[in-house]
């Protein structure tokens, strides 16, 4: 499986910046996260990508519509893959919302508040990831799946820390990185 860090956005810029929370909770991807996600889109063409899992929130669900677009695969939502709930950014929209901004996606499995509060455990990330990866593990589809997720999945995943728009291949029934430090 292949795991995608979504695009930059303005949460991203500022807090790289300063190391201060900008309070932007949800935000979409910047002019330089679109251009990752071309690029991503790009990059990932030609690899056998034949399906699209997006975490819900904004970032995440606006990268997978560029590389789907590009690909044409169809983008399952997964909340699994959602970051970390520690800063404004970690707060999601609610499902209706969503549904409405993206018509054509399906996001009838998700409460309408799907995100949970801040303050989400190390240990609670690395169980939803572990979780989603058993779960590809399983399926017989798994090289053609690009998961479009966040830091702290990745990290969760592959002990790596990577920018927006970075690209890693993981196997989903390889060996987890040793890994203790808190995401």
């Amino acid at each position: 499986m292949i795991l995608l860090r979504h695009g930059q956005t303005l949460w991203n810029l500022h807090y790289g910046q300063t190391r201060i929370d900008p309070g932007l909770p949800d935000p979409g991807l910047t002019e330089e996260g679109r251009r990752q996600a071309e690029a991503a889109a790009v990059a990932l063409a030609g690899r056998g990508v034949s399906l699209l899992f997006a975490s819900p929130y904004r970032r995440t669900l606006e990268t997978a519509a560029v590389v789907a677009r590009r690909l044409d695969v169809p983008i399952l939502i997964e909340p699994l893959l959602r970051e970390r709930a520690g800063f404004s950014c970690d707060v999601g929209t609610r499902a209706g919302m969503l549904a409405g901004a993206w018509p054509d996606l399906d996001f009838s499995a998700l409460d309408e508040q799907w995100w949970c509060e801040l303050g989400e455990t190390h240990e609670r990330v690395l169980a939803r990831a572990r979780a989603f990866r058993t779960a590809v593990a399983g399926r017989p589809d798994r090289d053609g799946i690009c998961a479009v997720t966040h830091w702290g999945v990745i990290r969760a995943l592959t002990g790596e820390t990577v920018e927006n728009g970075a690209i890693r291949e993981h196997d989903p029934s390889g060996r987890l990185p040793p890994f203790a430090a808190p995401c």
